[in-house]
């Protein structure tokens, strides 16, 4: 066939894809405390301020800042002890002038006090009075009404990607509920003959596997529901009929591993392209690993071919996979986790070609260090062992130890 292995440069080949695919549109309301991961459908503004009434920022007392002023280890100020504001109860209690009152982090102050003075710049003399040996400014220690949130300020965007901290934030305000992008359905089939369950015994010639539950596992991360389906075996008619049924199920993705590189057992382009229009885009990436990579589209639906390497799989659900999640989800990829490292040993590559070498990385006089790991075909605990993934840009013929490098984390 005439698309095999033309191959395409990486950012081309993604740009393909997420020029067809369009985010579903389609919104669910759950719980708040369930939120995290999910990606908002709407601007979400605050309620009420935050905080409701005046705070103290640690333990200690609730004093008027000018009875403090001057004092010191040689000569304290020496302040009433008035009372104390219970945890969860209002400020009953008045700080007159010369006076303190006993309070505790996040205990709401007293009208009348405009400081707190740390516990720990304090020494109780009896019963009823204390010693302050470090003077505060008014407001010192203090948070103030609104200070973390006004009412109708936003507290998050459309398209953003809810966080653990998010879903505090939210729930603080009392927002107990909120509406997000239904989650894409994702279906996922391993191909092969030679492929069995991952519970099963093998008998030789067989492989387990195993790119099925890395492709589940990494959409499920992004925010996506990953179906797997069943292992299919090297049948043309048996692929086409089960894709076909991936898709009239609702599948808003289709990913295929194996059955990507040219050969007589090749048949996964041409289950897309008689899955509907357009059909294949891209059938051949300049990447490494990962070159067989097929992209489709079928009435609306992205399509996937991977390879059968675990790693190659890996790479490209990662490079390519995963932002056609987030198009589907309408919202933007998070930033990508990399950072910056220098190369521990030379690494040869091709121009025109963009790989990605596993690596370890190790600080060593400050520096953080990349030690690539060189690596043969399936072997996937080249990946379990490593931090990160160096990557060779696309117009490299390789890099030199001592350069700094870009490392994406894995």
């Amino acid at each position: 066939m005439p698309e095999f292995f033309t191959l395409v440069a990486p950012d081309e080949a993604r740009a393909r894809i997420l020029e067809q695919a369009a985010p579903l549109g389609q919104t669910e309301i759950i719980p708040t405390h369930k939120a995290a991961g999910r990606t908002l459908c709407a601007d979400v503004p605050s309620p009420q301020v935050l905080p409701e009434f005046r705070r103290s920022a640690m333990d200690g007392y609730a004093v008027q800042a000018q009875d403090t002023f001057g004092a010191g280890d040689a000569l304290p100020a020496y302040l009433k002890l008035a009372g104390e504001v219970p945890m969860g109860c209002a400020a009953a209690v008045d700080v007159g002038p010369g006076a303190a009152v006993l309070v505790h982090t996040g205990g709401m102050l007293p009208d009348s006090a405009d400081a707190v003075v740390m516990i720990e710049n304090t020494q109780l003399v009896g019963q009823d009075e204390i010693e302050v040996c470090k003077p505060v400014a008014p407001g010192e220690n203090v948070i103030q009404v609104g200070e973390d949130i006004a009412l109708g300020d936003p507290i998050l965007t459309s398209g953003h990607i809810l966080r653990a901290q998010d879903v505090g934030g939210l729930l603080a305000v009392g927002i107990v509920q909120v509406e997000v992008m239904r989650r894409p359905r994702v279906a996922i089939f391993a191909t092969g003959d030679e492929v069995i369950e991952p519970y099963l015994p093998t008998r030789p010639g067989q492989v387990r596997d195993i790119n099925s539950y890395i492709v589940a596992a990494l959409a499920e991360r992004a925010g996506a529901e990953a179906v797997r389906g069943s292992i299919l075996p090297d049948d043309f008619d048996t692929l086409l009929v089960s894709a076909r049924q991936a898709l009239d199920n609702g599948a808003d993705m289709l990913v295929l591993s194996a059955g990507s590189s040219v050969s007589v057992r090749d048949m996964t382009a041409d289950v897309f392209n008689r899955l509907g229009e357009p059909g294949v885009l891209v059938h051949g990436i300049a990447t490494r690993p990962g070159k067989p990579t097929i992209l489709g589209m079928a009435q609306g639906v992205p399509l996937m071919g991977l390879p059968g390497n675990p790693v190659s799989a890996f790479v490209q659900f990662a490079m390519i996979g995963l932002p056609v999640i987030y198009r589907l989800l309408g919202t933007a990829p998070p930033k990508e986790p990399s950072m910056r490292a220098r190369l521990a040993a030379n690494i040869a590559s091709t121009a025109g070609r963009e790989d990605y070498v596993p690596c370890t990385l190790a600080e060593q006089d400050g520096e953080l260090w990349a030690e690539p790991i060189f690596f043969k075909s399936n072997l996937i605990f080249t990946l379990v062992k490593a931090d990160g993934l160096l990557v060779i840009p696309l117009d490299k013929t390789g890099l030199e130890a001592g350069e700094w490098v870009r490392v994406r984390r894995v």
